[in-house]
């Protein structure tokens, strides 16, 4: 009890007490407050084995038609305010408000003032918890609530929920465009959120966004855009992955173009680009990305210096993805892998993680990270001294990485998740028709051609092979050829 209370405290302070206090108010006492401005009981829905999160994706209005009257009234009959789970979370509110918003053009049809109403009620009944989180949660209720305003015609509530969603950009979303949540599908969902709210804004006659707003969201649009894969618009599945996505696509292309019509074409990716948690490089077809610190806002998964590269449309080395928040009992072990360093494409020492994981979206004992003074590797440290330094470089079909290591371990373990292909093993290495990878050790050291596992979905999981090199090494250095 007295080890995981010094870990809780411990992610407090990385924390800061801005989230912790919200967080505090939010699950407390405003959660209780929100039950008597409802007149509805709040309920805990992170409760093992119920899942709340492919319902609520399922009741996000993606599909709701042109002519919405219809469909909007149905749902609602079927699912009163504020009763059930579809009601427990202010950001669906939020979101299912901006679909039907966006579906709507003035004046107001009259059947449409009351289901706006339940929505802007359920979202300003706890504002402090999506504010803690620090995530997406705070961009949809912010942009949810100008939306109700706009089209209920309430210009004061306009211009709080205008400012409210230009300071929590400002918070959330760096000049490089980058996103706190480190996940790219995440950072696709808040982009399609500003651009909704952008074009409700001009539609409806709202509040100008703020210059800076504007010029994060172009920066953000430029950061998706060199990420997807320009042949599928298929994004990395870095981080929290669980197919969420405003427009109920997988392919993100739609995404950049309608943010790109609205605040600017993010033009061609560079060779080698910079942007927040991600490093990216391309050359002769490929693309490699890097995830790296500092860490500002909380890490999803223990995956600091993961690796990915991709060869044209289809991913080649890659991320395992996320399994599922909240399994049935007999799958909780997807928690501890999926979340895991061995779940990823990076170094693991001594066979632990990174970081500790405390719950389900909580770590404590944050790496320290940081880029070398020449910029040309990455590097993170954990709490026990021990470091790992990452350097790529690109040779037309030819891909070095170098992970360098030093500290206090005993022993280290070099882990890439392939793509399926027929992989033969081989002293070094493995080969298939895709690539053939290459990896010396400074040091003793075994190569290993193993079973891991894969989310190619959210709540999918299948067998996947694993490249590991594992031995008392002062570092790896992996060469991949690609045909």
């Amino acid at each position: 009890m007295a080890s995981r209370l010094a870990l809780m405290w411990d992610a407090a302070m990385r924390l800061g007490p801005r989230p912790v206090v919200l967080a505090a108010w939010g699950k407390g006492p405003g959660r209780w407050l929100a039950a008597r401005r409802l007149r509805a009981e709040q309920q805990d829905l992170l409760r093992p084995g119920q899942d709340i999160r492919p319902l609520w994706e399922a009741a996000r209005w993606t599909d709701l038609p042109a002519e919405p009257r219809a469909a909007a009234e149905a749902w609602m009959a079927a699912h009163p305010p504020f009763s059930g789970p579809h009601w427990q979370c202010g950001q669906e509110a939020a979101l299912r408000l901006l679909q039907l918003a966006l579906r709507l053009a003035p004046p107001l049809p009259d059947w449409a003032r009351p289901i706006i109403t339940a929505h802007l009620r359920r979202i300003q009944a706890n504002p402090a918890y999506a504010l803690a989180q620090d995530n997406n949660h705070p961009v949809s209720e912010a942009a949810g609530l100008l939306a109700g305003a706009l089209l209920l015609g309430d210009p004061a509530l306009a211009r709080r929920a205008s400012i409210r969603l230009d300071r929590v950009t400002a918070r959330l979303v760096a000049a490089d465009g980058s996103f706190a949540q480190p996940s790219p599908c995440y950072h696709r969902l808040m982009l399609d959120v500003l651009t909704a709210a952008e074009l409700l804004r001009r539609r409806w006659g709202g509040p100008p966004a703020a210059p800076g707003t504007l010029g994060r969201a172009a920066a953000a649009t430029r950061w998706l855009a060199w990420v997807a894969c320009p042949q599928t618009g298929a994004l990395p599945r870095i981080g929290h992955q669980d197919d969420s996505a405003f427009d109920g696509s997988a392919d993100a292309r739609g995404s950049i173009a309608r943010a790109a019509a609205l605040f600017g074409d993010p033009g061609p990716a560079p060779d080698r680009w910079e942007g927040g948690w991600l490093r990216g490089w391309q050359a002769a077809g490929a693309r490699v990305l890097l995830r790296r610190g500092p860490l500002r806002f909380r890490p999803a998964h223990a995956d600091l210096l993961h690796l990915e590269l991709w060869d044209g449309a289809a991913p080649l080395l890659r991320d395992a993805g996320s399994g599922a928040y909240n399994p049935p009992p007999e799958s909780r072990w997807w928690l501890s892998y999926f979340w895991s360093t061995a779940a990823h494409n990076t170094v693991a020492f001594d066979g632990e993680d990174q970081m500790p994981r405390l719950s389900t979206f909580l770590h404590a004992h944050w790496p320290r990270c940081g880029t070398t003074a020449d910029g040309g590797a990455d590097w993170l440290e954990d709490a026990r001294g021990r470091r790992h330094l990452r350097q790529v470089e690109a040779a037309g079909r030819r891909w070095l990485v170098i992970d360098r290591l030093s500290g206090p371990y005993r022993e280290a373990a070099l882990y890439w998740h392939l793509a399926p292909a027929d992989w033969r093993l081989l002293p070094d290495g493995v080969e298939s028709g895709r690539a053939r990878l290459r990896i010396a050790g400074e040091g003793e050291m075994t190569v290993s051609l193993e079973q891991g596992w894969h989310s190619p979905r959210y709540g999918v999981v299948e067998p996947s092979p694993v490249l590991v090199a594992r031995g008392r090494v002062g570092g790896f250095v992996t060469r991949v050829e690609l045909p």
